[in-house]
């Protein structure tokens, strides 16, 4: 089925990298059947790939060694067909914001849904589940900012939801040491107001870790907005919640009580 082969190259030369299974059957008049026989052709050739059911991307020829573009280029158009809003933040964020020797490979987006990681060579878009109020809450777009790309804008978390985001999904983030970078490296750049503000949607542990880690590296301006969450506080929490306690053992640790941490964990950063 040629005709495939040149509704490829007319998207080609709209400037798109994406299209639907429904498009294509609508523009090519065929069956689904006969639409995916084809398609599959397309894919063993390295012509085109298929993150999600019904959703593909055509790959160009310096995609192909990789398995697919930069999900940069494509995030956007994806969640459009899912239906669901999104923001990239944790690690690609923090590398767009300036935070030195981040994982920017591994691209990390928010949604209100659970979503399977996509795998596409060495491409990885890993989804992170946030609660849908708490997503709603805070996903507003004067707290995001646009990462542009030669295909459009893409979506992510502004600094202040990059560094909650990274204090709530710690593990996902590097752990404390990648969270003490980012803490480090943009906590400077953190609007005070807009930083207390997106706070009242996130657990106080998660709020109070943060704390601890912009006052650790003088940015105490945006720390002090968030000392509520830890005058509110009825108990001491982990600083590194990775780092259990070992059972039978007293518990030594030295305690700030400013933040109402266990500091069970050393704080390491490059300098």
């Amino acid at each position: 089925m040629d005709r495939i082969s040149e509704f490829l190259d007319a998207i080609a030369a709209e400037g798109r990298q994406t299209f639907s299974k429904e498009e294509a059957m609508e523009a090519l008049g065929v069956s689904s059947s006969v639409f995916l026989a084809a398609a599959a052709r397309q894919k063993k050739k390295s012509r085109i790939a298929l993150p999600r059911q019904g959703f593909y991307l055509l790959l160009r020829p310096e995609d192909r060694l990789a398995g697919a573009p930069d999900p940069a280029r494509w995030i956007d158009p994806l969640m459009e067909h899912l239906g669901l809003d999104y923001r990239v933040s944790l690690l690609r964020a923090a590398a767009h914001h300036g935070a030195s020797h981040q994982a920017a490979m591994r691209f990390q987006v928010v949604a209100p849904k659970q979503l399977k990681d996509i795998e596409l060579g060495r491409q990885r878009i890993d989804f992170v589940y946030q609660q849908p109020a708490t997503f709603a809450a805070t996903n507003h777009p004067e707290w995001l900012v646009p990462i542009k790309t030669d295909a459009g804008y893409t979506k992510a978390a502004g600094v202040e939801l990059t560094l909650l985001d990274s204090a709530r999904y710690q593990r996902s983030s590097g752990g404390l040491g990648g969270l003490a970078q980012m803490a480090q490296d943009l906590g400077g750049k953190a609007s005070p107001q807009v930083l207390k503000k997106a706070a009242k949607f996130y657990e106080s542990s998660t709020v109070r870790r943060l704390g601890y880690l912009l006052a650790l590296f003088g940015h105490g301006r945006q720390a002090k907005g968030l000392r509520r969450a830890a005058e509110r506080a009825k108990s001491n929490v982990l600083l590194d919640p990775a780092v259990k306690p070992l059972p039978g053992l007293e518990n030594d640790d030295p305690v700030d009580e400013t933040w109402r941490l266990v500091l069970n964990a050393e704080v390491e950063v490059d300098a």
